[in-house]
């Protein structure tokens, strides 16, 4: 490490202040740029005559931009105008145009979603992929179209979401046993907090109108006292548990696909929570240099203590490609699914609260307990009880302040308690893009009330709050521009229905929590999320400025290229694997 660290050192010393400038460049994007340093070596990679958002000043809109960039070693070693960088250029320099068409390119930096699962993202691909299903006949000849050509064996996969259709009910198991063909089959629903399992699924995990749900699950009954086929929470791990695991090959590709989902949309790092397995194919990708996306991957909170140690030594923590971060916890379920724990009851469901996945000793016992032992915590807490829950665990004497422990999702939150997150130091880990499918029901599920403070991305800023932005792939696509739109409009996509637009928030914030603010939550702040000189040279070039084009278009947005260490991993449908 130390040998690194004077080689970079030797890089990057500062030259006095310049400005950034380009004759044909629109000039309502030049800004005074930060002292560049002189190069010792020449860069491998000089991008120049373009309009290249460093990151400098983003979460307050007023956005540094300069013209030229030099990359060399994965890192970006020095911005400024284009005369500046071109005049550090070498024999074996490579020199990129950026606009040598009669269109702009702009260039900002990687994405980094802080919130994925891309173990189960490729484990849908490969299996029954039931996303945007706009029907129940729909969803089940999906389902018997697989059933037909498959093999003998379960039928897996899902991502159905029955708000989406006209009748809104939930599937039976009855009308599922109609085209599985006698194969078991367990399909999960699109926020996988309960999965619907056919007759041939339930009697493999002898599941009856009389077995008990573990803690924190549910079993659906019918008018008769017999299972619907719904299972909730914990329940779901009754039959999950029956499922053969994908074999070694079906797993890399599953993960090789979502990999190629996420460079293609712009997004160059990702703080993940996959199956352990995932992680060894990531890491085995990496040792055949073929992981060309940066993961930093969670461990489960409730494994054994001794297990989870085991696992965050397998690999070095300051690999910065691959490494495991972030203790991950289920605290509740969803509000689709009507299993996010709430203080009071569902408007649309009366005498439900939701189901909450711990008892409040349990969750303190357990947190303190791996707190010392000197992990990050994160827990998924959808509902304001199960907020309110992480909240009394991170207060407790032993758990720092500057740990920078997480709150997943946090959609209901009790205004009073927002305060908390700061006082805590907890960071709001959010999915702007969740409320785009949402808003069609969550007032329902809420009540106007409770709504008009739910998604409070504003009051988290306001209240001086870190933001850490993500999509819960594959819950919803990976597109991060589908988050930016949603947090500065708040909108449905088609722009005819707004959800409480008094927590919009700017693009510059936005932009923030989705490169700076997602890194900051992994202690990542000053290695990736801007491109200045030291950074890891991580970014995308797109077809439109995201500071100046219309709101409806950022989800038009186009990524003509994405780079990883200054290394070309995705340009059109061409996957650089």
């Amino acid at each position: 490490m130390r040998a690194h660290a004077l080689v970079l050192a030797a890089y990057f010393i500062l030259a006095p202040p310049c400005f950034a400038q380009n004759a044909n460049a629109p000039q309502s994007h030049l800004k005074r740029a930060k002292r560049i340093p002189i190069v010792i070596a020449p860069p491998e990679t000089i991008f120049y005559n373009g309009v290249i958002y460093t990151g400098e000043g983003t979460g307050q809109d007023k956005p540094q931009t300069v013209t030229a960039m030099a990359i060399g070693h994965g890192k970006v070693l020095a911005v400024g105008s284009d005369a500046e960088i071109k005049r550090m250029a070498g024999p074996k320099t490579r020199m990129v145009n950026l606009n040598s068409g009669s269109r702009w390119t702009f260039v900002f930096p990687g994405f980094d979603d802080a919130h994925t699962h891309l173990g189960e993202a490729g484990h849908t691909k490969l299996n029954i992929d039931l996303t945007g299903t706009p029907s129940l006949n729909n969803m089940l000849a999906r389902v018997h179209a697989a059933a037909k050509v498959g093999p003998a064996g379960w039928l897996t996969g899902g991502n159905w979401d029955q708000t989406l259709w006209p009748q809104k009910a939930l599937p039976t198991r009855q009308e599922l046993d109609k085209v599985t063909a006698g194969h078991p089959a367990f399909l999960r629903r699109i926020d996988g907090h309960i999965a619907l399992a056919n007759t041939a699924a339930l009697a493999a995990a002898g599941i009856t109108g009389k077995t008990i749900p573990p803690q924190g699950g549910a079993i659906d009954l019918d008018a008769h006292g017999q299972p619907t086929g719904i299972l909730r929470e914990s329940a779901m791990d009754l039959v999950a548990k029956l499922i053969p695991p994908p074999t070694h090959d079906e797993r890399r590709r599953g993960d090789e696909l979502a990999i190629a989902d996420a460079l293609s949309q712009g997004v160059t790092s990702v703080q993940d929570f996959s199956d352990w397995d995932d992680f060894l194919i990531f890491e085995e990708l990496e040792k055949q240099s073929k992981l060309n996306l940066r993961i930093t991957e969670w461990l489960p909170f409730k494994a054994p203590l001794a297990e989870e140690k085991k696992m965050r030594a397998h690999h070095a923590a300051n690999d910065p490609m691959l490494h495991t971060g972030m203790l991950k916890g289920f605290l509740d379920g969803s509000l689709g699914s009507r299993t996010a724990a709430l203080k009071a009851p569902y408007s649309d469901d009366p005498g439900n609260t939701g189901l909450l996945q711990y008892t409040q000793a349990e969750l303190n016992g357990m947190a303190l307990e791996r707190a010392k032992a000197g992990f990050q915590l994160g827990f998924h807490a959808i509902g304001d009880k199960a907020v309110a829950m992480a909240l009394e665990a991170y207060a407790q004497p032993g758990i720092s302040t500057s740990a920078r422990n997480r709150i997943e999702h946090a959609q209901v939150v009790d205004p009073a308690e927002i305060r908390r997150f700061a006082q805590l130091g907890v960071i709001a880990s959010l999915q702007p893009c969740q409320l785009l499918t949402d808003m069609r029901w969550a007032e329902a599920r809420l009540g106007p009330k409770r709504a008009a403070y739910s998604y409070a991305w504003k009051a988290f800023l306001d209240a001086g709050v870190h933001l850490a932005f993500g999509t819960d792939y594959p819950v919803e696509p990976i597109s991060p521009f589908r988050g930016l739109y949603a947090a500065v409009t708040r909108m449905n996509e088609a722009g005819t229905k707004s959800y409480f637009p008094g927590n919009r928030i700017t693009r510059g914030q936005a932009l923030y929590a989705y490169t700076q603010g997602s890194a900051y939550a992994e202690f990542a702040e000053k290695q990736k999320g801007k491109l200045m000189p030291g950074y890891d040279a991580d970014f995308i070039l797109v077809d439109q400025d995201l500071y100046t084009t219309p709101a409806p278009d950022l989800l038009r947005t186009r990524v003509l290229e994405t780079y990883v260490a200054g290394k070309l991993v995705y340009a059109g449908n061409i996957h650089a694997f």
